[in-house]
């Protein structure tokens, strides 16, 4: 287009006039952006918000509270169960947690080896199937262990037999009992063991987006290291999750009673020195020499209404002195706050703190 003779020199920007043109429009533009909420309200971009990263590939429906609790849930599952394996086993079974998360339940099953030992469950009353996967290594070694072997490792990778598989249901119930247990200050669960797979490919027991709850496990048991799987459809454990916040909240709930005092038959027979006095004015002490019987002291008019009430020599309430029949009474409109140095160096009740 330079070399375009109908169109005049003076049409065509160098790359600074470009540039200018572009900051000055981005500054032009920066207040005019305009920030839409999740509750369909305009506000201004420039204000400060809290934006989260948010996967639409791997959706999260637990908040960090709810996985951090559910964490702690799950670490006094697997103490529990280490310890009742290892007295069932007769042999140390160490247990520790890799991983807890949650998951769609495609990536689930892909995640599972092939070959490996696949127990589906059920926590009764609740809805859903879970899975309960055990490296097929780690299989053969508690049952050669319940077979009467040390413990050794075995190498082989092959599915399990029907021998083996039934074997291992005695492992897998302890494994459930104990995960069905940490449940039971929500409701109580009762495991139920529905089948036996050995590839997680062809699972259908949930659709393939519902979300799971995946806790891997790292397991030591003699020479043998591998891993365990547990997973949960999020809508198995939806109401126990609901219920357990609940609780929770109702724990921490903070509920302010106002005490109110109370006369006790001990305070009938105790005497307390109770005096009325004024703050009229100030003399000095030859003023207060010369006085003599007869003499006339002038008093503010509304002193009457500032007449303090002493209980045991201490100030506590202001009234309006005058007479009730025959006798002089005080009529107390207010109570005297306490001072700074009464609250700290004194209690509510008059008595000095030692």
């Amino acid at each position: 287009m330079a070399d375009d003779p109908q169109k005049p020199a003076s049409e065509f920007l160098d790359q600074s006039e470009i540039d200018r043109l572009l900051a000055q429009t981005t500054v032009e533009a920066g207040p005019k952006s305009v920030l839409i909420r999740a509750d369909g309200r305009r506000g201004d971009a420039q204000a400060v918000s809290k934006v989260e990263a948010y996967d639409f590939r791997n959706p999260v429906f637990l908040s960090e509270i709810e996985l951090r609790r559910l964490r702690l849930l799950h670490e006094d599952f697997i103490r529990y169960l280490s310890a009742r394996l290892s007295l069932f086993l007769r042999m140390e079974f160490g247990l520790k947690m890799a991983k807890l998360t949650t998951v769609t339940y495609s990536k689930f099953t892909e995640s599972l080896p092939n070959p490996t030992h696949i127990c589906l469950f059920k926590a009764e009353p609740l809805v859903g199937v879970g899975i309960l996967d055990i490296n097929p290594r780690l299989a053969l070694t508690i049952a050669d262990r319940l077979l009467g072997g040390r413990g050794h490792s075995v190498k082989a990778e092959r599915y399990l037999t029907e021998i083996e598989v039934a074997l291992l249901e005695d492992i897998i119930v302890i494994v459930l009992e104990e995960w069905c247990g940490q449940w039971k200050s929500e409701q109580d669960l009762r495991p139920a063991i529905i089948g036996h797979e050995n590839n997680g490919r062809f699972l259908q027991t949930s659709p393939k987006d519902a979300i799971v709850l995946a806790l891997t496990l790292e397991v030591n048991f003699g020479d043998c290291s591998e891993q365990m799987q547990v997973g949960v459809p999020y809508y198995t454990i939806e109401p126990l999750v609901k219920k357990m916040q609940a609780r929770r909240q109702k724990d921490t709930a903070i509920t302010t009673v106002e005490k109110r005092a109370s006369w006790q038959k001990a305070y009938d027979h105790i005497s307390m020195p109770v005096r009325a006095e004024w703050e009229a004015f100030e003399l000095t002490l030859r003023e207060v020499s010369s006085l003599r019987v007869g003499d006339i002291i002038e008093m503010p008019a509304d002193l009457m209404q500032k007449t303090r009430v002493l209980l045991n020599g201490t100030a506590k309430f202001v009234g309006n002195a005058g007479l009730d029949s025959d006798r002089v009474a005080v009529q107390i409109s207010r109570k005297i706050p306490l001072t700074p140095e009464e609250i700290s160096h004194g209690k509510h009740d008059g008595r000095k703190s030692s």
